[in-house]
């Protein structure tokens, strides 16, 4: 018997995991226009953009324009991305909700992606904590290739254990485990989940799911049933891409709009309307001139295919 939650939150993370790495430039309107309408969807945390360099990620270099230009809608938290402490300074300055640390724990991703050491990158993450939390934000840490790499392979849970109770004594207690390739499975997903629930009993952990493996819901499902306190998708499978072999395909975030009709189908609250959260999905595929990945969208939910029926 699944050991499932009442209720679970959604976070939408698109607009920065979605368009950092999408084929083309979207104008900053365009942007705007695309938080907007996820704001209108009613979802309780929205990524918003990045505050790293803009030669690292030109696509967000519009990050405190965007910041500026949103409608924000009481309710709603608008997340942005920090990889640093500079980036945290930024965060805090375009009046961003929640600030985004991140770290990854492979250390060979690290290298060959960042040229920064864990030990450097834990450092740089505590700053950005202590940046963020000084200024009265909301503080969440991102722990990416905290299950499988393409570099290192399965990542030890000890080590992303290891690396969480660093932060946690550094005073973080929210994070989400990234799993960061989409090629993690179930079993592992939910053993990790379960041990750093039970070991850190004043912590939170949500998962950032991708899918280039095509475990992402199962893997959702086993994340829950050790105790995530909350997902985070990506409106119409938009984006999910990091730097990777160039033998290797394109890393996929999963659809928000998957996520929630499975939760609602499974009777677990997400405080969203999945027919609302459709909509703005397609929207969105609209505004971006794009194909949405989802089931929901391609192929219709329950209550589409018994009106067809």
């Amino acid at each position: 018997m699944l050991a499932l939650p009442d209720s679970v939150e959604i976070v939408e993370v698109s607009p920065r995991d979605g368009l950092q790495s999408f084929p083309r430039w979207v104008d900053t309107d365009t942007k705007v226009a695309m938080i907007d309408r996820l704001s209108e969807a009613g979802f309780s945390v929205i990524e918003v953009t990045a505050f790293a360099h803009p030669r690292a990620i030109p696509h967000l270099r519009d990050a405190e324009e965007v910041c500026a230009r949103i409608k924000r809608r009481a309710g709603t938290i608008y997340r942005g991305l920090a990889p640093n402490a500079r980036g945290a300074d930024r965060a805090v300055s375009a009046n961003v909700d929640e600030v985004l640390g991140l770290l990854t724990v492979s250390e060979a991703y690290l290298r060959k992606n960042q040229n920064m050491t864990l030990e450097a990158a834990l450092s740089q993450a505590s700053e950005a904590f202590r940046i963020s939390d000084k200024a009265g934000r909301r503080f969440v840490m991102a722990v990416g290739m905290s299950m499988w790499c393409p570099y290192e392979g399965t990542i030890p849970q000890e080590k992303v254990a290891s690396v969480i109770g660093h932060l946690r004594n550094a005073g973080i207690r929210r994070f989400y485990l990234a799993g960061s390739v989409g090629m993690e499975d179930p079993r592992h997903v939910n053993g990790l989940f379960a041990r750093l629930v039970g070991d850190f009993k004043d912590c939170e952990f949500g998962f950032h799911v991708h899918n280039l493996a095509g475990f992402g819901m199962a893997n959702v499902v086993a994340a829950l049933d050790a105790g995530a306190c909350w997902i985070e998708g990506s409106v119409c499978g938009i984006g999910g891409g990091i730097a990777m072999p160039d033998t290797v395909a394109s890393v996929g975030n999963l659809p928000t709009e998957d996520i929630v009709t499975l939760l609602h189908e499974m009777g677990i609250t997400t405080g969203l309307d999945p027919a609302a959260v459709i909509a703005a999905a397609k929207d969105v595929a609209n505004l971006l001139d794009v194909k949405p990945l989802s089931h929901a969208l391609q192929c219709g939910v329950r209550s589409s295919v018994r009106k067809q029926a």
